[in-house]
């Protein structure tokens, strides 16, 4: 029996069901591209499976709505896979393990990859069943999660839609219709070791919840990496480096992090850990209780770096700017911020992962970025710029944003929330390839998005479906 059997509505459940089955992490597309190209084929609709593997169905218009401008109906592929320390799942070949709670859907230790099956799962269920509609022209976009590759490569003349119903959203009631753009900031010290080993011990900075470098970052959720570079600056004349590495996506807060070290003062060493204990229990009572360092013996030695790539490390960790950076004034919005998400260590050098994101451009890129360059150059380590994408502006008129409200209304009998997100959306760049493409995201209550935690509401996907096939009703 399928685990998701039974739930209303059906199909919508059926497809998100069967794309859990298969691997799709981001830049690991192209089994579910397949499965997407396959599917549509086989029931007749127009297909195109692009050379980034981006998915594109065609449907023409129910009768009666053949004078209707075409809708493009969008999300992505892709998800971000995260797993619970310790658990044994490789999201190259395992399915994700789907259980139902108290009205919620979740994984089973990973990431669910609501964010954005779901989106997924609605379309396909909109052109094998929907009777009544505009002229249907679904994306679905891969490596939204790292780098929106999917959407940058995109070839905008394949498309005739006048409006864009973006399925990326994560909470009901709530139409955005603007949102951030952002970066990728890496940082890059080469690596030298000493010559002579020493006996190694790990400190582990764990406990921590995670979640979406974005939409979460305003919740003053602790940064495993930022942690632990405090702990490593206050040890820096009691240990020596030997390795570092945490987190594993850049787009999500890290919840892990673990750097080893050799010493002779492990009692020393064993006394601050203690104090940072005491420390980090203090600082996040409310938002992290389960935040702990350890201590343990490898039971081996190895070579420790040289002391000059020690500090230039622990420097550099605390001295990248971490979580809000600013605010709105005039409404309750996060408008810049960064993520120092991952941290890597080979035998060349050590590469900080940075994603800052800004709705205001300039906040990036005569801001944020030219200061870590500046901080680059006095630590004297390599700063790259990676993928770049920008934000969506709020417009002043919207004649889809206007269908959508006063649908909502006259569903709900309550007036919707319409604003804009603090995190990325492919909106944006689709409006800069579709000229006057007229764009608003929507989505189902989800909840810790890039964790294992991440679950969505039944009910609120049943709601979500029910009013985008109301929309698209009313859209003559």
């Amino acid at each position: 029996m399928r685990i998701l059997e039974g739930l209303k509505p059906e199909k919508v459940f059926y497809y998100f069901e069967e794309i859990s089955q298969i691997p799709r992490g981001s830049g690991n597309e192209k089994q579910i591209s397949d499965y997407l190209y396959d599917l549509a084929i086989s029931k007749g609709w127009e297909a195109i499976q692009d050379e980034h593997l981006n998915i594109i169905i065609k449907k023409p218009a129910s009768k009666g709505y053949e004078n209707a401008p075409a809708v493009m109906l969008q999300g992505h592929m892709d998800m971000v896979c995260e797993k619970n320390e310790g658990v044994e799942h490789d999201f190259e070949k395992d399915p994700i393990k789907l259980r139902i709670k108290d009205g919620y859907i979740y994984a089973t230790d990973t990431t669910l990859g609501a964010d954005n099956g779901i989106a997924v799962a609605y379309v396909l269920s909109v052109l094998d069943s929907v009777q009544e509609h505009p002229a249907l022209e679904v994306l679905i976009t891969t490596d939204e999660e790292k780098g929106m590759t999917g959407a940058h490569n995109l070839d905008g003349s394949l498309f005739k839609s006048k409006y864009l119903l973006n399925l990326d959203s994560e909470e009901e009631g709530v139409f955005t219709s603007g949102c951030a753009g952002g970066s990728q900031i890496d940082f890059k010290i080469p690596v030298k070791f000493q010559n002579t080993k020493g006996k190694a011990f790990k400190i582990s900075v764990k406990g921590l919840s995670g979640g979406h470098s974005g939409v979460d970052i305003h919740k003053e959720k602790g940064n495993a990496n930022k942690i632990l570079g405090r702990i490593l600056y206050d040890l820096i004349d009691d240990v020596e480096l030997s390795s570092i590495g945490g987190g594993s996506k850049t787009n999500a807060m890290p919840r892990e992090a673990n750097a080893v070290v050799t010493t002779d003062n492990l009692d020393k060493v064993s006394k601050k850990l203690n104090k940072w204990n005491e420390i980090l229990k203090n600082e996040y009572t409310f938002t992290e209780p389960n935040v702990m360092v350890t201590l343990t013996d490898l039971n081996k030695e190895v070579f420790p770096l040289e002391k000059e790539i020690y500090k230039k490390t622990a420097a550099l960790i605390n001295l990248i700017p971490v979580g809000v950076l600013s605010r709105s004034t005039a409404i309750d919005l996060v408008i810049s911020s960064n993520n120092l998400g991952v941290i890597t260590m080979d035998e060349k050098c050590i590469t900080l992962f940075n994603h800052p994101r800004s709705s205001v451009e300039t906040l990036l890129t005569e801001g944020f970025i030219p200061a870590m360059e500046q901080l680059a150059s006095i630590l004297d380590v390599e700063c790259e710029q990676g993928s770049h994408y920008s934000g969506w502006e709020y417009a002043k008129e919207s004649e889809i944003r206007d269908i959508c409200i006063e649908t909502y209304r006259d569903m709900f009998k309550k007036e919707p929330v319409v604003g804009a997100i603090h995190a990325g959306l492919e909106c944006g760049l689709l409006m800069d390839k579709i000229p006057g493409l007229d764009a608003i995201s929507m989505g189902p209550d989800g909840y810790d998005a890039h964790s294992p935690n991440e679950h969505v509401s039944i009910g609120s996907v049943g709601n979500i479906y029910n009013l985008l096939c109301e929309i698209l009703k009313r859209m003559k």
